[in-house]
């Protein structure tokens, strides 16, 4: 069976949020309408506390884009975003969300990120999305959001190694592009991975 995994399209990660994906809103329209090919759809939401280490403010000296070493693992510094219980947390209101079978919620331990909707950044938090896509019967899922050269590229990677047949929808997707050519470089790891590179109008 297949899945439609919607990949945190929240406030913040659209224009005018904390961490805002350049043309993050043009893909709304987009997930919309893939949503009437999926009767099977799940969502994931960054949902930090706000003492996260992964924000920039709670390291004195320390500036967004810096990396730290946070919990063992290299992490990079953000702007306070997506915190729990805020409206840049929240998903945008016109996401439509009247299919979804579940959210998976992220980033809840303040000691390490989580960019995937499957693992934390060390692989020691599961959020439950592998275990109730098979449970459910799933074995092939469709991957879409924001932000692709980071949770969605890391989501797609560990949908791979969890065994789904794993789709990248390239126009449902838009990259934070810190350094240009990030969009293009997450797109061909993600295919070197062995991800399928599709565009919506291709999904029946």
């Amino acid at each position: 069976m297949k899945a439609l995994i919607i990949v945190d399209v929240q406030n913040d990660f659209l224009p005018g949020g904390e961490l805002a994906v350049k043309e993050g809103d043009q893909i709304i329209p987009i997930i919309n309408q893939l949503q009437e090919k999926f009767d099977f759809i799940v969502a994931t939401q960054d949902w930090h506390p706000a003492d996260h280490g992964s924000f920039a403010d709670n390291h004195k000296g320390k500036n967004i884009g810096e990396f730290i070493e946070l919990n063992g693992v290299s992490q990079i510094l953000w702007p306070i975003h997506c915190v729990q219980g805020s409206f840049g947390a929240e998903f945008h209101s016109d996401l439509k969300r009247d299919k979804w079978k579940a959210i998976f919620q992220k980033g809840m331990n303040p000691k390490v990120d989580s960019y995937s909707g499957f693992f934390d950044n060390n692989r020691q938090g599961d959020t439950g999305l592998g275990k109730f896509l098979k449970d459910s019967g799933v074995d092939e899922v469709f991957v879409c959001g924001l932000a692709e050269d980071y949770c969605v590229k890391f989501t797609v990677l560990d949908g791979i190694s969890e065994g789904f047949k794993t789709h990248l929808i390239l126009d449902a997707t838009r990259a934070v592009n810190l350094k240009e050519g990030d969009f293009a470089k997450a797109m061909i790891e993600m295919e070197n991975a062995g991800a399928d590179i599709v565009h919506s109008s291709d999904i029946e």
